[in-house]
């Protein structure tokens, strides 16, 4: 999967709000050509709720274990919920940071390196083996969004 395809897919779900950060639209350096995406139905970015995915094009600090500075790598982070996360994983997000896996391994469905005591999945260069679940996954955490949406508003 490449980013665009990401981007198209999540994009193309009811109610999404895509943020691409770029110079000179007031976002920090740090985020310009990552993507955020939150359940917005209204199109104004949400105040207190975080996206339920992203798209990271590079190291973070204290988040470089993926090694993102290598070159065309990418990372997709999903709340996908911890049913998902203990599907995946095989433990409870708080017992993430004991999982053992390279969170720098490819097409792997993982424990995010830094949230994943949060609950949050990532895969690094999603491909053949994760295209259908990273998929799966980010329709699970878009659910989720607006599920949290709607009782807010209801």
């Amino acid at each position: 999967m490449t980013i665009e395809e990401i981007i198209g897919f999540v994009d193309g779900l009811d109610g999404v709000l895509t943020l691409r950060p770029a110079p000179g639209d007031g976002t920090p350096e740090i985020s310009w050509g990552d993507t955020f995406f939150y359940y917005a139905p209204d199109g104004t970015t949400p105040v207190t709720t975080q996206p339920f995915a992203t798209v990271v094009t590079k190291n973070y600090p204290d988040d470089e274990a993926s090694r993102l500075d290598r070159p065309e790598t990418f990372r997709v982070n999903i709340a996908a919920g911890k049913e998902a996360f203990v599907q995946w994983t095989g433990r409870a997000p708080r017992e993430a940071a004991s999982a053992g896996s390279d969170p720098s391994a490819t097409d792997t469905v993982i424990a995010h390196p830094v949230y994943g005591t949060a609950g949050w999945l990532a895969v690094v260069n999603p491909g053949g083996r994760t295209e259908a679940p990273t998929r799966e996954l980010l329709r699970t955490a878009y659910q989720l969004a607006r599920s949290r949406h709607e009782r807010r508003a209801g």
